[in-house]
């Protein structure tokens, strides 16, 4: 029963995908936004659409969803699974998404990402942050939020990961405040490497606070970073009622060490 509730949940996204191309491909020709805002936004309304139509997923959204997106944040997020994208997309905000060039490089998927403007990061490439930073630039000049995964990838086992400093570097410097967002219970609707959904998930996602960028020097972005990542640990912490050490795996480490 299971995996054929699951086989009929991915016909009916592969079919909403194919319906979104031409939709999407028509919206980008007629927008005249420099940001590609509406295109984009039309883009995570895909995510949004997906969501719904998934009956094993219970979504719970808190904190401000009444931001001015058209005031940048940088936008940064724990990552958990592919689930992540469709329930951050249940926000009523346009930002790019930073990922990596192989999302770009599936069929439809990636397409869609390119007409939305969404920001490819190759690994491989020797200027790969300088590139990044250059894009993430230009849409937060022209009031368009970026979003960010720091711990690089998906936690393989739904705790919170180190966190890399790129986000809070382009923060400091461009002066923009950042963003958090916290998640949990997506690991279980999607697993890592499974293509089956589990029934009756309980998924949650919160807005935390902005932090202002202004209170850390240009030589602070690691600072920065660990005192954002903190905020994500505790809300993970509370949610689950377990103490800060069960939830994050860098305090594990220095434990076992």
């Amino acid at each position: 029963m299971k995996s054929f509730s699951s086989v009929l949940l991915w016909f009916g996204i592969f079919l909403l995908i194919l319906i979104w191309v031409p939709v999407l491909a028509i919206r980008r020709v007629f927008d005249r936004d420099p940001a590609l805002y509406h295109t984009g936004k039309l883009f995570r309304q895909l995510g949004h659409v997906i969501s719904k139509i998934n009956p094993n997923w219970k979504i719970e959204i808190e904190g401000n969803t009444e931001i001015d997106d058209r005031k940048p944040y940088i936008v940064v997020s724990n990552h958990m699974s592919n689930a992540d994208i469709p329930l951050i997309s249940n926000l009523p905000w346009e930002m790019k998404w930073v990922a990596k060039k192989e999302l770009f490089e599936v069929p439809v998927i990636g397409w869609l990402m390119r007409l939305a403007g969404d920001i490819s990061v190759d690994r491989q490439a020797k200027d790969r942050r300088a590139i990044t930073l250059k894009r993430c630039i230009y849409y937060l000049e022209r009031n368009c939020s970026v979003i960010f995964f720091p711990e690089g990838t998906r936690s393989r086992d739904g705790n919170l990961n180190r966190f890399t400093n790129g986000a809070f570097d382009l923060a400091i410097r461009k002066n923009i405040d950042v963003l958090p967002l916290v998640i949990d219970g997506t690991k279980d609707c999607l697993p890592k490497k499974s293509w089956k959904f589990k029934p009756d998930v309980h998924v949650r996602l919160k807005i935390l606070d902005p932090v202002s960028s202004g209170s850390f020097s240009e030589k602070e972005a690691a600072k920065f970073s660990e005192y954002v990542r903190m905020k994500i640990r505790n809300q993970l912490s509370e949610w689950r009622k377990e103490p800060v050490e069960s939830v994050d795996n860098t305090l594990k480490e220095l434990k076992e060490r």
